[in-house]
C-alpha cells in the first residue's frame, strides 16, 4: 500500500475518532478543555515560528508564514470562544431603570 493512503487513512480515521469524543464532551467540562487546546496551539504557534525562522527555500517560508497565521487564528479564536463561555457563568448586573426622559435614576 502505497505511503500517501495509510496517512489519508489515518487522517480520516482520527477526524471521526475526534467527532466522537468531541460530541462526547458534557458542556461543563468545555471551557477547561478548550483552555488546554488554547496552551497547546500556543505551543504550536512557537513550533511554527522557530521552523519558519530556519527556512531555507522561499516554498518553506510561505508554509511557514502560512502555518503561522493559522495557528494564531485558531489560538486567539479559541481564546474568545472560551472567554465568552466564561461570561456565561458571571452573575448578571441588574439594568439600571430610565425615567420618562430616557435619563438613568
Amino acid at each position: 500500500m502505497s505511503e500517501p493512503i495509510v496517512w489519508l487513512t489515518i487522517f480520516t480515521l482520527s477526524v471521526f475518532v475526534g467527532i466522537e469524543v468531541i460530541s462526547k464532551v458534557s458542556s461543563t467540562l468545555h471551557t477547561p478543555l478548550m483552555s488546554g487546546a488554547n496552551a497547546i496551539h500556543g505551543i504550536i504557534l512557537l513550533g511554527a515560528i522557530l521552523v519558519t525562522g530556519y527556512a531555507e527555500s522561499m516554498v518553506a517560508l510561505v508554509v511557514g508564514l502560512v502555518a503561522v497565521v493559522l495557528a494564531t487564528v485558531n489560538m486567539v479564536g479559541g481564546f474568545v470562544v472560551t472567554d465568552r463561555m466564561l461570561q456565561m457563568f458571571r452573575p448578571r448586573r441588574p439594568v439600571a431603570k430610565a425615567d420618562q426622559d430616557g435619563a438613568p435614576r
